[in-house]
């Protein structure tokens, strides 16, 4: 019991050092949607067309420059992108794989669910390096 409490202590510790760290990145990345959509809803509303836009706008917009539309069903910064953004940031920051650290050899179960096992155990053979088939930069 007190060692199950340990761990969840530790759990929960882990948990809000990652929110202390990401939240300053993740307000920033509020802050870039939020002026993003502005800066696109004030250049829609505050542009003044000369005479050459009016006289193309008839025409239709180049294929390569399409109309600046914000509505609500496109804006970026809404709530169910702050969340895939937290939630992605979170994912990111608790990966297991790293840069120049050993790959990672996550448990796996068998599908009929009575063997646990590592991935690579599953591994046959000689497997070819990152050399062979990366860059070489």
């Amino acid at each position: 019991m007190l060692h199950s409490l340990g761990v969840h202590t530790l759990q929960l510790l882990t948990q809000a050092a990652a929110c202390i760290l990401l939240f300053p990145r993740f307000l920033l990345t509020a802050v870039m949607l939020w002026l993003l959509d502005f800066l696109c809803i004030r250049k829609k509303m505050l542009t003044i067309p000369t005479a050459e836009e009016v006289a193309g706008a008839s025409e239709g917009p180049p294929p390569d420059d399409p109309p600046v539309c914000v509505s609500d069903s496109n804006r970026m910064f809404t709530l169910e992108s702050l969340k895939a953004v937290w939630h992605g940031q979170k994912l990111d920051f608790f990966k297991s794989a790293h840069v120049g650290s050993l790959a990672p050899n996550p448990e796996v179960i068998q599908l009929d669910g009575q063997k646990r096992l590592r991935i690579l155990d599953f591994a046959r053979g000689k497997r070819p390096l990152i050399l062979n088939f990366g860059s070489c930069t």
